[in-house]
């Protein structure tokens, strides 16, 4: 591994005083640890037809999408008062490739949930992935709120005041491209690009548009991953269930989400849920910073359709 990290350009984070550093490994920024999971998911993880992707740039609504795809999934076998996500903090009900493979790899013969989370980038995931057809839903949000809350995340995690920790230099690392598995704009660009190729095998969801109307997206969620809602399920309120259960007042006043941690990790659950907001960017950008953001974004996604401010 340190041969690897020999090789490639690195990168230290100077609004976390220095203690992230970060390196550019296929093409994307992250750190050693998790470029050597994401080696390890090349090298042993072997996609199956009927695994379900869920897969996102970090800090866009990956819990909630997290916890509303396994409530679907798992809804014969627990209701909403039943449900793991009561008492477990959803990413140890939904592993992570790259940070536990070869869990993901020991538990699959026996698991029956088909549901598998990562962060990596569409051209690093194991090629199996693409070969095997199996499910990608990926969502992705507002550039600006995506800043926000890497930056409120990274910071309390490393227990920085926001005095030692100016969120301008969040913001000038984010314009330059040093964010977690980024650029932000390579990680949508990717996936969207491969959407257009198999459409029917990856469905974008915004997370703007899932606040918005939950219970259509929720829907439109369950059928994709082939677990659709019928109309016996439907008239019994059986969405509006699991869109309550999963919603961000529900999950974040849960003891386990207030003052647990996960299996074996370091970080506070509480840390997962900060406001589950859209539009918080607002309390922190200047005028100067949203338009370096918005020109950005329509630079980088100009043709996709893809609307990020």
């Amino acid at each position: 591994m340190e041969d690897i990290l020999q090789t490639l350009h690195q990168h230290t984070c100077s609004w976390l005083k220095g203690n992230i550093t970060m390196y550019k490994y296929q093409n994307f920024w992250t750190t050693k640890h998790l470029i050597e999971g994401g080696i390890l998911a090349q090298q042993n993880f072997k996609a199956e037809p009927s695994d379900v992707f869920l897969c996102s740039p970090p800090k866009t609504g990956t819990t909630w999408l997290k916890s509303l795809a396994f409530a679907i999934v798992t809804r014969e076998k627990f209701d909403e008062s039943t449900s793991p996500l009561l008492t477990k903090l959803v990413h140890e009900c939904v592993p992570f490739l790259e940070r536990q493979v070869a869990e993901i790899v020991a538990q699959r013969p026996n698991s029956g949930l088909p549901l598998i989370a990562t962060h990596l980038p569409y051209s690093s995931l194991p090629e199996s992935v693409a070969a095997s057809n199996c499910k990608i839903v990926y969502i992705y949000r507002n550039a600006k709120d995506a800043i926000v809350s890497d930056y409120h995340f990274r910071r309390e995690a490393l227990k920085l005041d926001m005095e030692d920790a100016p969120f301008e230099g969040a913001v000038e690392e984010f314009c330059e491209g040093f964010s977690s598995y980024g650029p932000y704009w390579d990680h949508i660009l990717g996936y969207w690009k491969a959407s257009l190729e198999r459409p029917e095998r990856i469905l974008f969801l915004k997370y703007e548009d899932l606040k918005r109307d939950p219970a259509s997206n929720v829907k439109r969620l369950a059928e994709f991953i082939g677990h659709p809602f019928s109309d016996d399920e439907e008239k019994v309120g059986v969405v509006d269930n699991i869109v309550s259960l999963c919603s961000f007042e529900n999950l974040s006043n849960l003891e386990v989400n207030k003052t647990g941690k996960p299996k074996g990790g370091t970080l506070e659950n509480r840390l997962y849920y900060r406001k589950g907001k859209d539009g918080d960017w607002k309390n922190h950008f200047t005028d100067e910073m949203k338009e370096r953001i918005d020109k950005l974004m329509d630079e980088k996604l100009s043709g996709t359709g893809l609307v990020l401010k």
